[in-house]
């Protein structure tokens, strides 16, 4: 089964995301900022990453620069998942190394959508 980290400091946003990569085939795993994902990347590396941009302790952007540098950390489809709505950081963040890009608030269309673009679904 494919797996999909989810990184957001929000437990209500881990949740929803949760539901709706659950509904579409994939056993989820949760952490609660960056570090947190790094962390657990470096145990199992996942097939996919949500990711939120603002979390204390490592920023999702700081996230995916350091996720990118990992043995394996070019494989996971990583799609920001964030209130930030500047067209400079999401540029940014696309350079750093994220293969979508996901405005709050979602709902499993938008997602499912940006999967299947990025080949997941």
């Amino acid at each position: 089964m494919k797996t999909c980290l989810i990184v957001d400091d929000s437990r209500m946003i881990r949740r929803v995301a949760g539901r709706i990569v659950k509904d579409l085939g994939f056993e989820t795993i949760e952490a609660v900022n960056g570090q947190d994902a790094l962390d657990k990347c470096g145990l199992d590396m996942p097939h996919a990453v949500l990711v939120d941009w603002a979390m204390p302790v490592m920023d999702g952007f700081d996230f995916v620069k350091n996720l990118r540098e990992m043995p394996g950390g070019d494989k996971p489809i990583v799609v920001f998942c964030t209130a930030v709505r500047d067209v400079e950081r999401i540029v940014e963040a696309l350079a750093a190394g994220a293969d979508e890009y996901v405005m709050k608030p979602f709902d499993s269309d938008i997602i499912e959508s940006k999967f299947a673009l990025a080949g997941l679904v």
